[in-house]
């Protein structure tokens, strides 16, 4: 749940399981496509248009594209294994 923030998507998995997790994990994304991703995606307003759906893309992009971004990742890749290995050389 890393990029998870409550307003950006949704979450499974968060409490301690026993048995068969992946079974588990399976049946509670199932449960959410069923009554919450789905109907989200398919309720449209008169326009056409799925305004909530949309409306949890931009906010997903906008709270995660900062922090899982390739530019992100090279720079921190740069300062914490390039810079000090090249320093060490």
């Amino acid at each position: 749940m890393e990029g998870f923030n409550g307003e950006n998507g949704w979450a499974f998995g968060d409490g301690e399981m026993s048995g068969n997790r992946d079974q588990a994990h399976a049946e509670a994304i199932y449960d959410i496509l069923e009554k919450e991703i789905i109907p989200l995606y398919y309720r449209v307003s008169e326009d056409g248009d799925p305004h909530g759906w949309v409306k949890l893309i931009k906010r997903a992009i906008k709270s995660t594209a900062p922090r899982f971004s390739a530019r992100r990742m090279v720079k921190e890749y740069i300062e914490k294994f390039y810079v000090p290995a090249l320093q060490k050389a």
